[in-house]
């Protein structure tokens, strides 16, 4: 006969923690690949993540420095990107074109050239997207 747990159900009191730097350095190393799978280019990398091409490619080749809050929550909003698109497509190759492909949500622009707007909200709004097609918040 199985024994029963009891298990807390008492509510923790939220405190938002900010990511670490290492956190954001594997946040980081997860983009690159991610960015390989979507074709996306030095300088749209450069884009996405808000920093100079120069920067990027050096942080692409020797592993990144000390990242922004805002540079960490841009890496968090495409993984959640990338997320959301596995649960949606079944095979990972049309989440993966899925980005560069027209979408009638963004009148008729890729979701990657509303990313390409530079802003962490241009990537958010494709993450509320997709959130609400899957049926998240």
């Amino acid at each position: 006969m199985a024994l029963l747990q009891l298990i807390d159900t008492v509510p923790v009191p939220f405190r938002s923690a900010p990511i670490s730097q290492e956190e954001g350095a594997a946040l980081f190393r997860a983009t690159l690949a991610l960015f390989s799978r979507w074709g996306v280019t030095d300088e749209q990398a450069a884009v996405l993540t808000d920093m100079p091409v120069r920067t990027y490619r050096r942080w692409k080749a020797e592993g990144p420095g000390r990242m922004s809050r805002d540079g960490m929550a841009r890496l968090s909003n495409l993984m959640g990107i990338h997320k959301a698109l596995r649960i949606i497509f079944q095979e990972p190759q049309r989440g993966y074109d899925w980005v560069k492909a027209s979408n009638a949500a963004f009148e008729g622009d890729s979701a990657l050239q509303v990313m390409l707007g530079g802003e962490l909200t241009d990537i958010m709004r494709v993450r509320r997207y997709l959130d609400a097609e899957r049926g998240g918040w």
